[in-house]
């Protein structure tokens, strides 16, 4: 039989998963002899029970609970309604992972009109005892019976201001039954029944209310933020209650070991005297620093100080701690890791393995991946954003941030805007690739549309630029330039603040707190490098790209996306005029023009890179991207290209797709006009021709996208071969480059091992494939992708982590397929994917070489691969 209920003393640190995080505590400190309150943790097993049966409590765990009782009682030698030696509990919840303020308790449990009065009578103190049982009453209320707190709290604030009290201590006896009896009639009021008298009921009803707590909206909100899966369930821990409002030698108080927004090796903490439970958390009085303890209880302060550090020893991380003072007694009611800022868990975690406490590897685990993104770009002030009007809190944190700007709704108005001095937000219902200047003109991008992987997201990302998505509550009206949001309308030139960390946005300037990077940050990282399995490389094409990429340790460019180069005004109108010719010759001229361009283009990225490998892929996009849309620059492009508006309406219907992502993109342009590879080929090694002329040595690594077939690859292969001999020979250079391909459909993924054969390389795109395995659009997807969330159809979404079972399995088979067939393929991911932090676990167990992502996601990467790579055991010696 299953056992459900273990006593304190029958647990300890490694039962997480059974007893949840702070039963497994709360085991392990009285297994160290540490001064906790006895009691006994209820397992997560019997939570999952509770829900899957449908709200009830099983037999078995009802029986197990009376034998648990009574041993209890027997321990502590109380009972619950003693004359003698009254037992009054706290019920906490506890899950293994820690969800801070996110789940329910209830202190003083086990009281009611007639235990209250044996209470006062044990302690000579009357007061005392009525306010732990206005507390049990209005903590019941709440949490059992959902009477809202304000029920309480405002007839409680009401009877001070009345009586002239001024703290909750000022109180008397009297009063504090009196507000007994009220909260009592409230119960009557918003329950229509009375409050249980039964200390028995009020602990079932209590266990209830806490397993139904792990599926409260907060706690399902939290979940999901932080990736906390919901099967798990939480555990109940019911523990002997000591007071900390039993007068001015007790007090109540929570304490780190270090401070948890710096880093710093000092206790840092506050506590209250003649306090319980929330008081110190709750505002309702001033607390007081945890160093002024030594002035007020000397030999208490020495006892915590010494039982702090025991406790960072012992779990070998900084602790957050609970306690109680009850009449000069110390007791210790809860220790877990503590919550902390990245930049102090950089600085505790470097700082413990200096002092010797934990391993390089030890320290690699302590650290958040996503946390690392607060040190490379600037957050909001907390005071400023909590004063801040919010106008959106529904959009997507698509690229990490935050940013004040004016709103502009077009590129050329963030350009123009730009260059005159303005920060600018750019908002719109959604960008495409002819607002890239504008998007890098300005300071965030907001749109209505696309999710985590539309086109907004992943060029912001790229830029290390604030982006929020998908803000589904706004109307952006481009022709009116308006933002309607729910509670009124803002203007062009109106100023807005977006965080991209949380996906919020407000009205108004809100100060910014600058990004904070140390030398124990980059110690860090060494060691992150130095304990990762794979290299990790950036897509980038710009200056300030590359350069931040490298400036983060990226070990290459693992995407150059050549398509964001042509949409500057004089290469886009070659760009129209290449499209919109009749014949070759004509195609040609066009092209030779493009071709100056670019080979500027690639010189800049591959002089930054140097030798370091640099992929460069081809042309990619449909060609009708590059055509105007409206009816207003389409008059404007006619004139700029001398022909009718009738001819460039017809072009522009002739090149019109129904599915534009599966049609005419890729190597399929390519196949059709050769000539447009080939100026790309040309223009790629002109460059490496120039930098070694300058005595520089590059690595061009070409890549052509798209193929689904292994003659696709053949044929252009021999093609961009043939242009580099012919250049190699007319200028008597021997010309370093490889060939390889994006790996994105799911046939090429079948075929990936005839395709090896051919191939010097290739990488896995996993946004398309992700999208033409499932059939979803990745810039739709986000219209049901939350809906299928909720409903637990999907558990993630499969363009922010991989899904392993679908996509991952496909990667899976062609990479171990392809190397099978030549080992000394180089195999990369360049999606997005390449930066999240679980499927840069599943790439570890696979034969690839190198993960691809934003710049700006680098330092993250790195980080993921290392702490993989530790997990796994499979550390590599660098």
């Amino acid at each position: 039989m299953t056992k459900l209920i273990y006593a304190f003393d029958e647990g300890k640190k490694g039962m997480k998963d059974l007893l949840g995080g702070k039963g497994a505590n709360l085991a392990e400190m009285k297994r160290l002899g540490l001064p906790v309150p006895d009691g006994f943790t209820i397992t997560t097993q019997a939570c999952i029970d509770y829900l899957e049966q449908g709200g009830t409590l099983s037999e078995a765990l009802m029986s197990e609970l009376q034998d648990q009782l009574a041993a209890f009682s027997t321990r502590t030698n109380k009972a619950f309604s003693s004359n003698d030696n009254l037992l009054l509990v706290s019920v906490r919840s506890g899950a293994k992972i820690s969800m801070p303020g996110m789940m329910d308790t209830i202190l003083n449990l086990g009281l009611n009109d007639d235990n209250v009065e044996k209470l006062a009578r044990k302690t000579n103190d009357e007061r005392f005892a009525y306010d732990c049982y206005r507390r049990l009453l209005q903590m019941f209320g709440e949490v059992v019976y959902d009477v809202p707190m304000t029920a309480f709290d405002t007839y409680f604030n009401d009877y001070k201001k009345q009586h002239g009290y001024e703290i909750d201590a000022d109180i008397p006896a009297e009063g504090l039954q009196e507000i007994c009896e009220r909260y009592k009639a409230i119960y009557e009021e918003k329950v229509d029944k009375p409050f249980p008298q039964e200390p028995i009921v009020q602990l079932t009803e209590a266990i209830e209310a806490v397993f139904k707590s792990w599926d409260n909206d907060r706690a399902r909100v939290y979940r999901q933020l932080n990736d906390i899966p919901y099967d798990i369930g939480t555990a109940v821990n019911v523990q002997e209650m000591v007071f900390g409002n039993s007068g001015d030698r007790s007090g109540t108080g929570v304490a780190f070991t270090r401070n948890p927004g710096t880093g710093e090796a000092k206790l840092f903490g506050e506590y209250l005297l003649n306090a319980q439970g929330e008081d110190v958390v709750a505002g309702i009085r001033t607390p007081k620093d945890i160093a002024t303890l030594h002035d007020q209880m000397p030999h208490v302060h020495q006892q915590f100080v010494e039982v702090s550090q025991s406790l960072e020893q012992h779990y070998k991380d900084m602790q957050d701690i609970e306690f109680t003072i009850e009449n000069e007694q110390l007791y210790i009611l809860q220790t877990r890791n503590g919550k902390r800022t990245a930049n102090a868990a950089i600085n505790i975690a470097v700082d413990l393995v200096r002092e010797g406490v934990i391993s390089k590897e030890d320290a690699i685990k302590q650290v958040e991946v996503k946390s690392i993104d607060q040190l490379l770009h600037p957050n909001f002030d907390e005071q400023a954003l909590a004063q801040a009007t919010v106008i959106s809190k529904a959009g997507l944190p698509a690229s990490p941030g935050a940013a004040t700007g004016k709103i502009v709704f077009s590129a050329e108005d963030a350009k123009a805007q730009a260059e005159q001095g303005e920060k600018v937000i750019l908002m719109r219902p959604e960008t495409s690739p002819e607002d890239i200047e504008g998007m890098v003109a300005s300071e965030a991008i907001v749109t209505t549309h696309g999710g985590m992987t539309s086109h907004a997201a992943v060029v912001a990302r790229g830029m290390g630029k604030c982006c929020v998505t998908g803000c589904a509550n706004l109307e952006i009206n481009t022709q009116q330039r308006t933002v309607t949001f729910p509670q009124g309308v803002l203007s062009e030139g109106d100023i807005v603040s977006v965080d991209g960390a949380n996906g919020d946005i407000y009205v108004g300037e809100v100060d910014t707190i600058s990004a904070q990077r140390s030398e124990a940050f980059s110690q860090f990282m060494q060691w992150s490098e130095e304990i990762a399995q794979l290299s990790v490389r950036m897509n980038a094409e710009t200056p300030q790209d590359i350069a931040a990429g490298y400036q983060f340790d990226a070990t290459g460019i693992g995407l150059v996306r050549t398509e964001h180069m042509f949409f500057a005004p004089e290469r886009l109108v070659e760009m129209r005029r290449f499209i919109l010719a009749h014949n070759h010759d004509q195609r040609v001229a066009a092209l030779n023009k493009i071709s100056t361009y670019q080979t500027d283009d690639f010189e800049k990225i591959l002089r930054q890179s140097e030798d370091r490998p640099t992929i460069i892929r081809l042309l990619d996009p449909p060609l009708h991207e590059f055509l105007p849309r409206s009816e207003e620059e389409k008059e404007s492009v006619a004139i700029q290209l001398n022909v009718s508006t009738r001819e460039l309406n017809q072009n522009i219907e002739q090149l019109h797709e129904v599915n534009p992502m599966l049609g005419h993109r890729g190597c399929r342009l390519a196949i059709t006009y050769p000539e447009l590879y080939e100026m790309q080929v040309e223009a790629i090694m002109n460059s490496v021709i120039r930098l070694k002329e300058q005595g520089i040595e590059t690595n061009p690594e070409i890549m052509i996208p798209l193929v689904s077939t292994v003659e696709e690859f053949k044929t252009l292969k021999a093609m961009i071969i043939d242009k580099i001999e012919r250049m190699a020979q007319e200028n008597g250079h021997e010309l370093n480059y490889a060939i390889g391909t994006m790996i994105e459909t799911p046939r090429a993924c079948l075929i990936a091992h005839e395709i090896a054969k051919e191939a010097d390389f290739f990488s896995f795109g996993t946004n398309d494939l992700t999208q033409l395995t499932y059939g979803f659009s990745r810039d739709d997807a986000g219209k049901f992708i939350n809906a299928y969330a909720d409903q637990g159809i999907m558990e993630i979404d499969p363009f922010q982590t991989l899904d392993v079972d679908g996509i991952g399995q496909l990667i899976k088979l062609a990479s171990e397929q392809a190397k099978a067939v030549n080992p000394n393929i180089k195999i990369g991911v360049c999606g997005e994917l390449g930066g999240d932090m679980k499927s840069i676990a599943y790439f570890n167990t696979l034969p690839i070489d190198y993960v691809s992502c934003s710049p700006f996601r680098v330092p993250g990467a790195i980080l993921a691969t290392a702490q993989s790579a530790v997990e796994s055991g499979r550390l590599s010696v660098k």
